[in-house]
């Protein structure tokens, strides 16, 4: 379901109920498009997210703990100055439209009391959060500024008044009656969906279609009570909140979907549906943003690596004609006395032959029969010469194409200050220039590794990029405590900080190891396991190649709802 006019006034119903009177406290802009205010209501510290992300444009209360920009963007700090401790008046949706109304109730410089308002506008590309004076209507900020040169209907610029966004002259469902829907549709014109998406607004394809299933026969009684079996309780703010997987699909909805007939995973609030929702997908739009050039280059290495590869074996394959190019200058030189000045060619005696065949060989008709045979003696030294270089090459071409390969799968699950951690390695390497910035980035000597806690209490760590993984294995771990990872493919280090781990945590340890690897959508995966003093990092290899013995190999199928309760099992033991 997308986040559609239903899901605005779930959330907006309960943050009315829940916010009312709460006081700003906090106000923080961790991305661009994301804004989180902490509120202060009933005793407890709510944090409220809002984001105008073109995919995925939302507002709900979140836990997820955000990484803030060392500079606050001017958007924040205007909010900032406005809102820290105003008290909030309300939450107004218009209609069932995706616009919410927050109203503040503050006091300006003089002490003076003032009226803010901010406004949350859900529209996909066209989302916007825009900041008011309520007094003149006049907008002091606004998260995007939309110039007359893209919209000569709506400036939204500091200084010029609000403007709401244009109505679609669509009918506000709350407000409609079955029987006035009856008269408003033709039931002969057909595509009752696409009929429906234009009469009413706030409505998602995905409730359209759940009118229709709930219609059947689609006549104006089915219809008719379809229609008002859905509408009825979110008139009355009646609401069923659940996150349905169909196909590996994942969508949510906040009314019940008789249409779809997946697994339905039901939450207590609106708002930790949301949070589970859209948190992960989230975070992997940004990191896809983020990474579009990274992800780019690696792929062109290791596609270089692998063209270069080709070419290499196929020069060792022409270097094992190194031997009859020697035979021939020999021969070339045994019988130079029969070559003609002009000769395309010239059939000796074969004496390496025990039958004592004739052999013909290609001459070049500008050179004599002794510059031809020097030509074929160069082309052999020059062959058997190349065999050695042409290894060693191949090899290192490998071992590139191995460590692309790794920072690949490592692009798949890493988060935004992965990323940053992967762009550095690579401008260490040298495959990528360093960009010139003014403002010196503080330097951070131990990485942040992600943490987890098995069933028995023991800690868990897991690498998920090299720097990660080489401080993991080459720094923090101790001798005594058992490191893992998946067998002869890409994956994070794992390691359990323990010097006796119970065999419950080794499998919970082994299913982390194969989550976060290149075999994490597979079953049976082969993970080894062994004492960090068997583990060792050879000279001059790449960031986060080891090598490893005494191992055992343990098989493993992995699960996200195992890595999800050894994650809250890390929250609780460390809250």
């Amino acid at each position: 379901m997308a986040f559609d006019g239903i899901a605005t006034r779930a959330v907006t119903y309960d943050l009315q109920n829940r916010l009312q009177s709460g006081r700003v406290v906090k106000i923080h802009q961790p991305y661009p498009t994301d804004l989180v205010i902490t509120i202060r209501a009933q005793g407890k510290n709510y944090p409220l997210f809002l984001s105008v992300n073109p995919n995925f444009a939302r507002f709900h209360l979140t836990d997820v703990k955000f990484q803030n920009p060392s500079e606050p963007p001017l958007f924040c700090m205007v909010l900032r100055k406005h809102l820290e401790g105003a008290v909030i008046e309300s939450f107004e949706q218009t209609g069932l439209e995706r616009v919410v109304t927050i109203s503040f109730k503050g006091r300006n410089e003089l002490g003076d009391v003032s009226y803010k308002k901010l406004i949350l506008e859900l529209m996909g590309r066209h989302s916007n959060l825009i900041f008011l004076d309520s007094e003149n209507n006049t907008i002091l900020e606004s998260i995007k500024h939309i110039p007359p040169s893209l919209s000569q209907y709506r400036t939204v610029l500091p200084g010029r008044p609000y403007l709401e966004p244009p109505h679609m002259d669509k009918k506000n469902p709350l407000e409609t009656s079955g029987e006035e829907l009856i008269r408003a549709v033709d039931f002969n014109a057909g595509k009752m969906d696409k009929q429906l998406l234009q009469l009413f607004s706030g409505f998602s394809p995905q409730v359209i279609q759940e009118i229709i299933y709930r219609a059947r026969f689609l006549n104006a009684d089915t219809l008719r009570d379809a229609f008002e079996s859905v509408i009825n309780p979110v008139k009355n703010y009646q609401f069923e909140y659940g996150i349905i997987t169909e196909s590996n699909r994942e969508s949510f909805s906040v009314v019940p979907m008789h249409h779809k007939h997946g697994n339905v995973s039901t939450y207590d609030t609106v708002h930790e549906m949301l949070d589970k929702f859209f948190t992960n997908k989230a975070e992997r739009d940004r990191v896809k943003q983020r990474a579009f050039d990274l992800e780019r280059l690696l792929k062109n290495e290791y596609e270089k690596n692998k063209k270069k590869i080709k070419k290499l074996e196929k020069t060792l394959k022409d270097a094992d004609k190194a031997a009859e190019q020697q035979k021939y200058g020999e021969l070339l030189t045994a019988h130079m006395h029969i070559v003609q000045p002009g000769q395309k060619e010239v059939t000796v005696v074969d004496y390496y032959d025990e039958n004592q065949n004739e052999l013909s060989i290609p001459l070049s008709p500008r050179k004599s029969a002794s510059e031809n045979a020097q030509q074929y003696f160069k082309k052999y030294h020059k062959l058997k010469n190349s065999v050695q270089f042409v290894q060693k090459e191949i090899k290192n071409a490998k071992v590139e194409m191995e460590y692309f390969d790794r920072l690949l799968q490592q692009m798949e699950l890493a988060s935004s200050e992965d990323i940053e951690d992967i762009r550095e390695e690579l401008v260490q390497g040298g495959y990528l220039k360093k960009k010139s910035s003014t403002r010196k980035k503080k330097k951070q000597d131990k990485p942040v590794l992600d943490r987890y806690v098995s069933s028995a209490g023991i800690d868990l760590y897991v690498g998920k990029n090299n720097k990660q993984n080489e401080y993991l294995t080459t720094k923090m771990a101790r001798q005594d405590d058992t490191w893992l990872h998946v067998k002869d493919i890409p994956g994070s280090h794992v390691l359990i900080r323990d010097t006796d781990p119970d065999d419950e945590t080794i499998a919970e340890a082994a299913l982390l190891a194969a989550y976060f690897s290149k075999s994490r959508m597979s079953s049976n995966v082969p993970v080894d396991f062994t004492l960090i003093r068997h583990v060792k990092k050879p000279s001059g290899a790449k960031p986060g190649f080891v090598t490893y013995d005494r191992q055992t190999t343990l098989y493993v199928t992995p699960a996200e709802d195992t890595v999800s309760q050894l994650k809250q099992n890390f929250k609780k033991k460390h809250s």
